[in-house]
C-alpha cells in the first residue's frame, strides 16, 4: 500500500508542507516519484515516519533526528542519542526550576514590600546581609569576607557558587529522603557545611573560634529557619528548617 503527500499527512496528523520539508533536508524520503511529481510513500517510510514524529516531541532537532536515523544507526545508537537528549532535556528543565523559583521569590518579596535577593555574581558576597552579619560578628567580618569575594576572579567566583547551590541543593535532597537530622547521611553534609563556612575569612569559622563558630552556627540555623530568602535558596522552608536541625544537632554532638 502506498499513500500519498495529503493521505500520509492526515494520517500522521501533520502538514503536507512538513513531508515535503522532510522529503528536502533527506530526512525522509518517498519510496517513489510518480510520473505527475506526486510523491508515494510506503510501509517503510511510513515507519520512519513514525520514529521521526517520536523524536521530534521528545524535544530533539531534526539535524540529531538525522544522525539518530542514519543509513549505519542501531538501536543503541538511537537509546544512546535519547539518554544524550535527555540528559540536555533535564539541564534545561532545572533551568526552567530555577527561574520559576526566581520569578516566584520576585513576586513574594514585591508583595511583602520587600527587594528581591540579587545573585551574589551581580552584587556583593553578603552585601544583603551587611547590617545581619555587622550586628552578629562586626564590621571587620563583613569587610574580610567581601575582600574575599571581590578578590576572586570571575571564574573562581563561578565556581564558588556552583559548589554553594550543590551544597544547598544536597540539603533538600536529604529532606525529600525523609532522613532525620541526626542520621548519619545528614550529620556528614552539616560537616560539609561547616567546612564550607571555614572557607570564608571573617567567620569564626575560618579564625578557629569554637565558640564564636557554634555561636555562628546556630545563628544561620536560626536564620534558615525564619529568614524567607533562606526558604528560596533551599527550595522550600521545610528544606531550610531540616538544615537548620541539623546545623543544631551538629553543634551540640561537638
Amino acid at each position: 500500500m502506498e499513500w500519498t503527500v495529503s493521505a500520509l499527512a492526515d494520517r500522521a496528523g501533520i502538514s503536507g508542507r512538513t513531508l515535503r520539508h522532510y522529503d528536502r533536508i533527506g530526512l525522509l524520503a518517498p519510496d517513489r516519484v510518480g510520473a505527475n511529481g506526486y510523491r508515494y510513500y510506503g510501509p517503510v517510510a511510513v515507519a520512519r515516519l513514525q520514529r521521526i514524529l517520536l523524536l521530534r516531541d521528545a524535544g530533539m532537532p531534526l539535524a540529531e533526528i538525522a544522525s539518530t536515523l542514519g543509513a549505519a544507526a542501531t538501536v543503541d545508537a538511537e537509546v544512546a542519542a535519547l539518554r544524550s537528549h535527555l540528559a540536555q532535556l533535564q539541564t534545561e528543565r532545572d533551568a526552567v526550576a530555577r527561574r520559576i523559583a526566581s520569578v516566584e521569590h520576585t513576586i513574594e518579596m514585591r508583595i511583602q514590600g520587600r527587594e528581591p535577593r540579587m545573585d551574589v555574581m551581580l552584587q556583593g558576597f553578603n552585601d544583603d546581609y551587611e547590617d545581619e552579619v555587622v550586628r552578629r560578628w562586626g564590621r571587620e567580618a563583613f569587610d574580610a569576607s567581601n575582600r574575599w569575594w571581590h578578590g576572586k576572579s570571575v571564574r573562581d567566583q563561578r565556581d564558588w557558587k556552583a559548589r554553594t547551590d550543590a551544597l544547598v541543593h544536597r540539603w533538600r535532597e536529604l529532606h525529600e529522603q525523609g532522613v532525620t537530622p541526626e542520621s548519619s547521611e545528614a550529620q556528614e553534609h552539616a560537616t560539609a557545611h561547616l567546612d564550607w563556612f571555614a572557607e570564608i575569612p571573617g567567620t569564626p569559622m575560618h579564625t578557629g573560634d569554637i565558640a564564636g563558630a557554634n555561636a555562628m552556627v546556630l545563628g544561620m540555623a536560626e536564620q534558615y529557619e525564619t529568614n524567607p530568602d533562606f526558604h528560596v535558596t533551599f527550595g522550600t522552608p521545610d528544606a531550610a528548617a531540616f538544615a537548620a536541625a541539623a546545623l543544631r544537632t551538629h553543634v551540640q554532638d561537638t
